[in-house]
């Protein structure tokens, strides 16, 4: 009862990004569903990443987001792990026009069996699923890339 109290204490806009969350896992856990070759076309540009460089503009967001997400994740009542969290996380950067990249990995747990992992990077900071990510092997990437819009003043250059 005390969360319930906590989250209604909470001010409009983070009440409001912490629902969006909550919607974005649910639709990640129920995509999860579907064959991953489905899913796959929707991630972004296969085996490519978006850039390193830091847009100091989006510190901010991508802070937010990946707290929401990581405390969200344990609030389901389905189950929100690694790669249901950078779905989630994917879709709200690109709603806010940032991009990111998707990872998925491979390795070998504490006791030997294969394993699997995914975390989420935009620019250089690692909003999903950072932890452990160094024991797993890359085994495919997805760049989300936001399209830039001309302006209509630019000019049209000159053939």
């Amino acid at each position: 009862m005390n969360k319930v109290k906590a989250f209604f204490s909470l001010n409009k806009e983070v009440k409001g990004l912490l629902i969006e969350t909550y919607v974005h896992l649910a639709k990640a856990r129920i995509a999860k569903i579907k064959p991953f070759s489905e899913i796959a076309p929707t991630l972004g540009e296969h085996m490519k990443e978006t850039s390193f460089e830091p847009e100091p503009e989006s510190k901010r967001v991508l802070a937010s987001v990946s707290q929401s997400v990581n405390l969200m994740s344990k609030y389901t009542f389905w189950e929100s792990q690694c790669l249901v969290k950078a779905i989630a996380a994917m879709r709200m950067l690109e709603k806010r026009k940032i991009e990111s990249t998707l990872y998925l990995g491979t390795g070998r747990d504490e006791h030997g069996k294969l394993a699997a992992h995914a975390w989420l990077r935009s620019g250089p900071y690692y909003i999903t699923g950072s932890e452990g990510m160094d024991k797993y092997t890359v085994v495919g990437k997805f760049a989300k890339r936001i399209p830039v819009k001309r302006q209509e003043n630019e000019d049209e250059p000159d053939i």
